[in-house]
């Protein structure tokens, strides 16, 4: 089916539906990653959103189910140059056509991905409208794309309730801002047991567990939007608990210490992203997924010391806390997709908690 998009701007792009077509509006964001898309499909962290791939050719090999990132796509639509109808893959379970339309997520194949990328670096995110059919209304997608607001997601992506992971020595509480499955997985195969809470859950509720130390989860939206998140992490850090924030977490952690986040003009998604450790003048490949970063000018270095800086736009990308018992990234260490080069915080946060490198 016919389809098009069109941006806050009034630009438009032509293409061919796939998935499930039906219209929608959503924060048009773009990846820059050549692979991985089962995960980034399935990342909370892309509620709301309208992903554009960068790369041209996606889907040709398909989805496997053990390699999502939670138990459903979460974006709200997928936008790319081709899409490959027969995968070859051995592990295949099923084509990333079928995989979206079984999941109630629409596609927009046969676009001009290139200028729109281009487009999205040069103005910033921005809102979009993809719709169908042979006899669109430019007006009326205008109107609707001018009403649009992105709401809360963290609420909608979070677990219901509390589960747990693993049998190992070291006890881990999780608050979900919308976890991705290889943070719970990088943990238990350390020897965790982690048990994973709503969003909402108070730090007290948390310390009935008896957690030997608390890890932050990466989320979607603005940091700003978790205020009552912000709130509990006030206690978390007065209480001294051991503590790994990644990506949304590690804003949240920010905004409790009192300082600030802002958006980025298009963010970073991808997964070959340089971050330069300060502590060890050494530089590591990366996986992002975040529009939001700490305001380095805001931080006080008597609470805080910048340890990771981005080589592309010298953004914050990791805090070490002043009370050696807290520590942040905003990247992926558990990529999923992505390289595995800071693999290693993981460890550094058993050794926080008492535990020993495996």
């Amino acid at each position: 089916m016919k389809a098009l998009l069109m941006l806050e701007n009034g630009m438009t792009f032509e293409g061919l539906g796939f998935g499930d077509e039906h219209d929608t509006l959503c924060e048009v964001v773009f990846n820059s990653a050549m692979c991985g898309y089962p995960e980034l499909l399935t990342d909370p962290s892309y509620a709301g959103q309208g992903v554009v791939m960068a790369y041209p050719l996606i889907g040709n090999y398909g989805v496997c189910y053990d390699d999502m990132e939670s138990v459903r796509p979460w974006v709200s639509a997928y936008i790319v140059h081709t899409l490959s109808e027969v995968p070859s893959n051995f592990r295949c379970d099923v084509d990333l056509n079928t995989f979206l339309k079984n999941n109630h997520i629409p596609g927009l194949q046969d676009v001009d991905t290139r200028t729109l990328t281009k487009v999205l670096r040069e103005s910033g995110t921005m809102r979009g409208m993809i719709a169908y059919g042979d006899h669109i209304d430019a007006d009326t997608m205008k109107n609707k794309i001018r009403s649009f607001t992105l709401n809360p997601t963290v609420p909608i992506v979070s677990c219901q309730e509390s589960s747990v992971y693993g049998d190992g020595p070291i006890r881990v509480a999780l608050p979900d801002y919308g976890v991705k499955n290889n943070i719970i997985r990088s943990l238990v195969k350390r020897g965790c047991t982690v048990k994973r809470f709503s969003y909402d859950t108070s730090f007290e509720e948390m310390m009935e567990f008896k957690p030997d130390g608390i890890m932050l989860t990466n989320g979607p939206g603005d940091p700003k939007d978790c205020k009552k998140s912000i709130s509990e992490l006030k206690k978390v850090y007065s209480y001294g608990i051991p503590t790994f924030a990644i990506c949304l977490g590690h804003q949240l952690m920010a905004l409790a210490m009192g300082f600030d986040t802002y958006k980025l003009k298009y963010g970073h998604r991808g997964i070959n992203h340089p971050v330069k450790d300060l502590s060890e003048n050494r530089v590591f490949i990366t996986s992002q997924n975040h529009g939001y970063v700490v305001n380095g000018e805001t931080i006080d270095p008597s609470v805080a010391d910048i340890r990771f800086i981005s080589m592309n736009d010298g953004s914050i990308e990791g805090l070490t806390y002043k009370s050696g018992k807290v520590f942040s990234v905003q990247f992926h260490p558990e990529a999923s997709p992505g390289p595995l080069d800071t693999g290693f915080l993981f460890d550094k946060f058993i050794t926080l908690m008492g535990g020993s490198r495996l």
